[in-house]
C-alpha cells in the first residue's frame, strides 16, 4: 500500500487498533517460525495467542503508535498478525468493512464507505 486511499485513511485513524481483541495462531511467533515478536503477545489457548492490550474493555494494541483519529502507525506492521492483515482487504480500493465503521464509531468517528457485503 504505497500512497494508496487506505494508507491516507488509515494512517490517520487506527481505531481497528483500539477496538478489537487481535487473536491469531500461535505459529505466527517468532519463536515458532512466524514473525510476530513474542514479547508483544500473551497466551490466550494452548494454541492461540493475542496482541497484549487487545483484551480490555477499552482495548489498544500494544504495537498501535499515535493518536487515534490523528495519526497512527504499527510498530510492527511488517510482522503483524494474520487478523490485522486481513481486516480491511479492500481497504485499497476504498472500501472499508462494516467492522472498520464499527471501531471508527466507538472513537467518535466518521464512517467511511462501506462494502455492501457481510464479512
Amino acid at each position: 500500500m504505497t500512497n494508496s486511499l487506505a494508507d491516507t485513511i488509515c494512517l490517520r485513524c487506527g481505531a481497528c487498533c483500539a477496538a478489537f481483541r487481535v487473536s491469531f495462531d500461535r505459529s505466527e511467533l517468532d519463536s515458532e517460525g512466524g514473525k510476530v515478536p513474542d514479547g508483544l503477545a500473551d497466551t490466550e489457548t494452548a494454541s492461540l495467542c493475542r496482541m497484549r492490550g487487545t483484551d480490555y474493555a477499552q482495548p489498544r494494541c500494544v504495537a498501535l503508535q499515535g493518536k487515534v483519529g490523528e495519526r497512527v502507525s504499527c510498530a510492527i506492521y511488517a510482522e503483524r498478525p494474520g487478523p490485522c492483515r486481513e481486516f480491511a482487504p479492500l481497504a485499497e480500493l476504498g472500501i472499508f468493512s462494516p467492522a472498520c465503521n464499527r471501531a471508527r464509531r466507538r472513537h467518535g468517528l466518521p464512517d467511511l464507505p462501506a462494502d455492501q457485503t457481510d464479512y
